[in-house]
């Protein structure tokens, strides 16, 4: 199934089609809240919609022992987990979600324990998040901070710790979701169905559906405006595709997109020099590092910058990144989604 959603999404990406940047553009990908049928609509997503063929338990919410099909293998949950530690990006979201609170919590490179939007979206769990087990960066996991918390379940991704998913393994029953934004809806499943929530999950997710084709449908008649996704860190300035985490969520709701972003990866770098690759009717930037010597001031204040349509039409939002960028979970997914309605619908 995997392999079909690929497929169809590299073909639905090629068969794009588009006009010049500052009027609308149309995807054949069929959108949310179209006549097509929902098999077709998740048949052409740029990215899964739920777990894969041969994954997930089967079980019913909350019945344990269940034995879960991951991408790591198969793991049996003797009982409902207590103590849980999450290493991959959205992870935690996921888990808080779900009204799940973890023991052992990873970061991300140049990102905080808990991110600010996490601790906005969650404030029920201020006390808890204080007294969350740091085990290391997601790139280079604290094995020993694991392992003393004696967890119940470890949750981590198949891009990211696959390679130590057999260490991991041996401390505690441990479930691979795959890993990168595209596959979010997807990874937020498998997750549940870990924890014995699988149809809540679907339920979150269907009405995060629901609303981002309300966007969409906002536009009927009008044409939905194209949208940019760009992201500076240090030394890098990146847009990104339709297979992202913001590009699947632009999906969703219907939004065209640039030529230049149509794509079939999660994201690109673009030089000074390339800077009109970054331009749609609206766009949508992060800068991780806002320094004076970083990519975000030197781009950002770059005459082909500042010269673009959506510069001087006051069109280029400021996000944070780590919900738009670096956290694939649904709660981010609800925080890009309400950032694209307060900006397109003003």
């Amino acid at each position: 199934m995997k392999r079909l959603l690929l497929s169809a999404t590299i073909a639905a990406v090629t068969a794009v089609t588009t006009v010049a940047c500052g009027s609308t553009a149309e995807q054949t990908a069929t959108p949310p809240g179209s006549t097509a049928s929902s098999d077709d609509a998740a048949a052409l997503a740029p990215g899964p919609t739920d777990i894969p063929d041969g994954m997930g338990s089967g079980a019913a919410d909350g019945v344990f022992p269940r034995t879960v099909g991951h991408f790591g293998g198969s793991t049996e949950i003797p009982a409902e987990p207590k103590k849980i530690v999450v290493i991959a990006t959205g992870q935690l979201d996921a888990a808080l979600t779900l009204g799940v609170v973890p023991t052992g919590v990873a970061y991300g490179s140049g990102a905080e324990l808990v991110p600010d939007y996490i601790s906005f979206s969650f404030p029920q769990y201020a006390d808890q998040m204080t007294q969350f087990v740091d085990v290391g960066n997601r790139q280079e996991v604290d094995i020993e901070a694991i392992a003393a918390i004696e967890p119940d379940l470890i949750l981590a991704n198949e891009t990211g710790s696959g390679d130590i998913y057999s260490t991991l393994a041996t401390i505690a029953p441990t479930v691979l979701t795959e890993g990168t934004g595209v596959n979010w809806k997807q990874d937020f499943v498998l997750l549940a169905d870990a924890l014995g929530r699988t149809e809540q999950a679907r339920g979150v997710i269907d009405t995060f559906t629901s609303d981002a084709a309300a966007l969409g449908e906002s536009f009927a008649g009008s044409g939905a405006p194209t949208v940019s996704f760009v992201r500076f860190t240090a030394d890098r300035a990146r847009v990104f595709g339709i297979a992202s985490f913001a590009g699947f969520i632009a999906w969703d709701a219907g939004l065209a997109r640039p030529e230049s972003q149509q794509f079939a990866k999660t994201s690109q770098d673009f030089s000074e020099e390339e800077i009109q690759l970054a331009n749609a009717d609206w766009v949508f930037v992060s800068s991780q590092d806002a320094g004076a010597d970083s990519s975000a001031a030197s781009y950002t204040t770059n005459p082909l910058w500042t010269g673009m349509s959506a510069a001087t039409e006051n069109h280029i939002v400021r996000v944070d990144h780590d919900p738009w960028y670096l956290n694939a979970g649904p709660t981010a997914a609800t925080i890009v989604l309400d950032g694209l309605k307060n900006a397109l619908q003003s």
